[in-house]
């Protein structure tokens, strides 16, 4: 499926084409209001809604996939983080033989996907992944972040860490050839992620889905080829 296109003025616009605005809420603080009203002027969450996608970021895996042909016919998936199942969905939608998601907050059913709720830095959940999926995986995919502060410097190493924790254990469950894809923010991935990437994989990029919002620091960077 295609992205949604965006409206082609700057203002935003709702599902008829009229912007969105909303009455002042007693209830709700001015950073709520903003949220909600990005919201419902978002085309991609409008889009979303009509397609029967979790989230808009079901978007962001159909982009990365049109663009690196991540998701192949057959292929075993882990989705690292994967509350609330936008990515297992758009995987098994695109042909995955077996999709396993993983989070510590549970996950409303997907067909034909699995979900864990759990750690999966659990020592033991790779082998558990594999044997839940019939195999150690093509594909792991992490669409994590950690909460923001709003200190850039400090959000960078947070989701940082959780790349690299990621990295590790995609290193420990993926095929030969297989591909790694992690959510960082902006500045790209440090050293540290780098090289053990580079080392292991045969081709590491960064990308930015145009459905990742403008104004987000998010971006992506994706391995592929795994040397095993």
């Amino acid at each position: 499926m295609s992205p949604p296109k965006k409206p082609a003025s700057s203002t935003q616009t709702g599902p008829r084409g009229e912007a969105v605005t909303l009455k002042r809420s007693l209830g709700r603080s001015t950073s709520q209001q903003k949220w909600l009203l990005r919201q419902l002027n978002d085309p991609y969450v409008q889009a979303a809604k009509r397609a029967g996608y979790r989230s808009r970021a079901a978007f962001k895996l159909i982009e990365l996939d049109d663009r690196f042909g991540l998701l192949k016919p057959g292929a075993r998936v882990v989705d690292l983080g994967a509350a609330p199942g936008g990515w297992s969905q758009i995987a098994m939608l695109r042909g995955a033989y077996s999709v396993v998601g993983i989070d510590l907050l549970p996950i409303d059913n997907v067909p034909g996907a699995k979900f864990i709720e759990g750690d999966f830095n659990d020592p033991a959940m790779p082998d558990r992944l594999a044997e839940m999926m019939g195999g150690r995986a093509d594909l792991v995919l992490s669409d994590m972040a950690p909460n923001t502060t709003g200190h850039g410097p400090t959000d960078h190493l947070r989701i940082m860490g959780l790349a690299e924790l990621a990295l590790d254990f995609a290193l420990k469950i993926l095929n030969p050839g297989g591909a790694f894809v992690a959510k960082l923010f902006q500045g790209g991935a440090a050293k540290e992620l780098l090289v053990p990437m580079k080392q292991n994989f045969a081709t590491v990029k960064h990308a930015k889905p145009p459905a990742s919002r403008k104004d987000s620091s998010e971006l992506y960077v994706v391995a592929q080829g795994f040397k095993g």
